[in-house]
């Protein structure tokens, strides 16, 4: 208060002494006070800056009470899965689909959209976990970030009616399971499609459907490599499904090449299944997801005009930053819209960038989706 008494008393001398000016000084003096009274009063300023002080506490607070609850819940804020970007709230979309008051089942995990996941899957990371229930995965869980089920449920959710949806390179059917429960919770008429190039994980893909509750009706499995076009491909072989997640199929090879990979008995041929034929039985594909080892890009680059007809959201994992910006490029010029999307994580070495975490993309058609 002693602080703006004085500088009141300070601008009333100021005041009185425009008022004793000469006629001489009558210019510069109003070109003086016209400048000084553009300045704003000091005790404004005052408060101003208090007021904003008081801001920033305010916010400091709700910061770390936001910090603490995640940390209570279990939930790393240092992760790089939180390094997102999208134009929808995702953890809200994740958080809606959670199922209430889950109970275990003796034989296998149980996640938080109530879908049974059996260990024998994911042995190296799943063993011993038979019997619990897993929480909302925010931000990750071992199979999948924030950005990957926040794109995927946003489909589901943007379905208007029936939800039909093709998973590229399935595994156990990760996915096709999760989405499916998701929209039959919804009330949802459903059709599920996978390709898969492993025997084993086709076998893994059935066992998970029917202890799902999925009926035979709803869901298809093919066993080949997803294509722009038909063909043989070789796909590699291991000696027990489950132990490799990784597998990537080899194009173009010559008969020759095709023989002795054969006679090696390390690959399988396998029929190219062109993504044109999987879809063509349904009118729309409400989601497509592909994670098919590094050749995402040049599959969609090739089915650009299937894609912007019949399928009204893509969720692609990525495995390089060339792929990434190869998506972009294409699916931006074809008039596709990002809605969600976590760039791949590199880490640097001496002699090049080397992927450590796949990223993830989700595109909305807005051709199907306005």
């Amino acid at each position: 208060m002693w602080l703006r008494r004085r500088r009141s008393a300070g601008q009333a001398t100021f005041v009185r002494c425009l008022r004793k000016k000469t006629p001489n000084q009558s210019g510069g003096m109003s070109l003086l006070k016209t400048t000084l009274l553009k300045v704003p009063a000091i005790p404004g300023l005052y408060d101003a800056r208090n007021a904003l002080l008081m801001q920033r506490d305010t916010l400091s607070a709700a910061l770390d009470a936001c910090r603490k609850q995640l940390a209570a819940r279990g939930e790393d804020i240092a992760s790089p899965f939180w390094h997102y970007h999208a134009c929808f709230d995702a953890v809200a979309v994740i958080r809606r689909h959670a199922v209430p008051g889950l109970q275990p089942c003796p034989r296998h995990l149980t996640n938080f959209l109530g879908v049974l996941i059996d260990p024998k899957f994911f042995p190296s990371i799943l063993a011993g976990r038979a019997g619990r229930i897993e929480p909302v995965p925010i931000p990750a869980n071992w199979h999948a970030d924030i950005a990957e089920w926040a794109g995927m449920l946003r489909a589901v959710e943007l379905a208007p009616g029936p939800f039909t949806m093709i998973e590229l390179g399935c595994g156990w059917g990760y996915w096709m399971n999760n989405m499916g429960a998701a929209a039959r919770r919804m009330g949802r008429a459903i059709q599920l499609i996978d390709i898969e190039g492993d025997p084993g994980h086709i076998g893994f893909a059935r066992e998970a459907c029917e202890a799902n509750g999925f009926q035979p009706s709803q869901f298809t499995l093919h066993h080949g490599i997803a294509s722009s076009r038909s063909g043989p491909a070789l796909f590699p072989r291991q000696g027990s499904a489950g132990s490799s997640w990784g597998l990537e199929p080899i194009f173009d090879a010559t008969d020759a090449q095709r023989d002795q990979a054969v006679r090696s008995r390390r690959y399988d041929v396998l029929p190219m299944i062109p993504l044109e034929e999987i879809a063509a039985p349904h009118p729309r594909i409400d989601l497509l997801h592909i994670d098919i080892q590094g050749g995402e890009a040049d599959l969609i680059a090739a089915c650009v005009p299937f894609l912007a007809h019949k399928v009204a959201y893509l969720v692609i994992g990525t495995h390089s930053r060339a792929i990434e910006g190869k998506l972009f490029e294409v699916l931006l010029s074809a008039g596709w819209r990002l809605e969600i999307e976590r760039p791949c994580q590199v880490r640097l070495t001496e002699a090049t960038p080397a992927n450590q975490v796949d990223g993830v993309q989700a595109w909305r058609n807005p051709m199907l989706l306005a």
